[in-house]
């Protein structure tokens, strides 16, 4: 897929940066044209010498030097795309507060390609608000993110903010081309995170879902063109999310209106919440004090959202369910696809290691009503979340 794209890479001031000498590789292993584009900073961590010899261009830092000036309108105008790989935590911010003191700055606010963004951090980077406020501006521009990954951080120590591997990154430029515009006009709808049943205003019953595969199967499809209503259950993480349509619910009842009234100019629905399926058939008014040895509550079902969208779906519309399972996987799996009339079923075997909830990670497993399967390896769950809509989009030859 990016045999004779023109890849713009540009590297920024992070430990990361050595990264972009086994991306430039690839790259050009694929088949790109690559040329690269410097922050002064970046110069400290990788020489500029071992990327223009990889890249087999002269490798571009100053804006201006002696009597020459580099023309950053032409080099925007040279790319399929633009690639920020690492995108460090201080030029982030110039980019999303439309700053212009380097080549790479200029380039990218003259830019009339796409621009894809890896950023790379330490983890308390990476979630502080004002970081989270930059991610925000950038998604509502346009731009498409890489993810950061989970794992051994700079610092030494654990969690969020490692940039994507080069394979990762090589694998969303190839979906990028592949399914880039491939859903515009088509209306989504998904579900993410929990639902809280309330016993009293103090405690509910719950679960441990973060809502991160469905948001990412939400972004995935914006990414592809798609307009995306996401139907949120109330999550712990803060996910950015600009570009979507965000209904913030609470319970499965809330969940089930929320769905019903859009599923109807719905394309394309994933119903990817862990919705509670037996809520308190009575909800205190005030919080139950601690008197009994032991007390009984009685539970009712909750509304049946996938069965429900599944009665009333009509041939043009995609329904796409989940079935999370801890024994006789496959066949609970291919029931719950007949029963909900759904027309896809992704499967998550809790038995499977760095799969279910809570976790950075993701393991799949995935039926449709044609008889089609399909079995992937574990990946982040931004992995999983285009190996999803792949599918989708295969399904429905769009």
């Amino acid at each position: 897929m990016l045999k004779g794209k023109k890849i713009l890479l540009g590297v920024t001031g992070s430990i990361a940066a050595y990264k972009a000498a086994l991306l430039v590789r690839a790259l050009i292993k694929e088949g790109a044209e690559v040329k690269v584009i410097m922050t002064e900073a970046a110069k400290s961590f990788i020489s500029p010498l071992t990327l223009a010899t990889l890249s087999k261009h002269p490798v571009s830092v100053d804006l201006f030097k002696e009597d020459t000036w580099a023309n950053h309108v032409m080099l925007g105008r040279w790319a399929d795309i633009m690639l920020v790989a690492p995108l460090s935590c201080n030029t982030l911010s110039k980019m999303a507060a439309g700053l212009c003191d380097n080549l790479l700055l200029a380039v990218y606010l003259s830019a009339t390609c796409p621009v894809m963004l890896v950023p790379a951090m330490d983890e308390d980077m990476w979630k502080h608000p004002a970081t989270r406020k930059n991610m925000e501006t950038l998604v509502s521009h346009g731009n498409i993110i890489v993810p950061v990954e989970n794992g051994e951080l700079a610092s030494g120590l654990f969690g969020e903010g490692r940039m994507a591997e080069p394979e990762t990154i090589i694998a969303a430029l190839s979906r990028q081309g592949k399914n880039e515009g491939r859903l515009n006009g088509k209306k989504a709808l998904v579900t993410a995170g929990p639902t809280y049943e309330h016993i009293d205003p103090v405690r509910f019953i719950g679960n441990h879902s973060s809502g991160k595969m469905g948001v990412a199967i939400a972004r995935e499809l914006f990414q592809c063109g798609a307009e995306v209503t996401l139907v949120l259950g109330p999550v712990s993480d803060t996910f950015v999310l600009d570009g979507l349509k965000v209904v913030h619910v609470q319970s499965a009842e809330e969940m089930f209106y929320a769905c019903n009234r859009a599923f109807e100019k719905t394309d394309i629905a994933v119903m990817a919440a862990a919705v509670a399926d037996y809520t308190p058939a009575v909800v205190a008014p005030e919080k139950i004090k601690k008197k009994e040895e032991s007390w009984q509550m009685t539970l009712k079902k909750t509304p049946d959202i996938l069965k429900s969208l599944g009665q009333k779906k009509t041939g043009k519309q995609l329904l796409v369910g989940f079935a999370l399972e801890t024994n006789n996987e496959r066949e609970n799996a291919l029931s719950k696809l007949q029963q909900k009339n759904a027309d896809i079923m992704v499967l998550n075997s809790l038995r499977d290691s760095g799969a279910g909830f809570g976790t950075d990670t993701n393991k799949v497993s995935v039926f449709d009503r044609n008889g089609g399967e399909k079995y992937f390896d574990l990946k982040s769950k931004a992995g999983v979340a285009k190996d999803i809509v792949d599918y989708i989009i295969e399904y429905i030859h769009v």
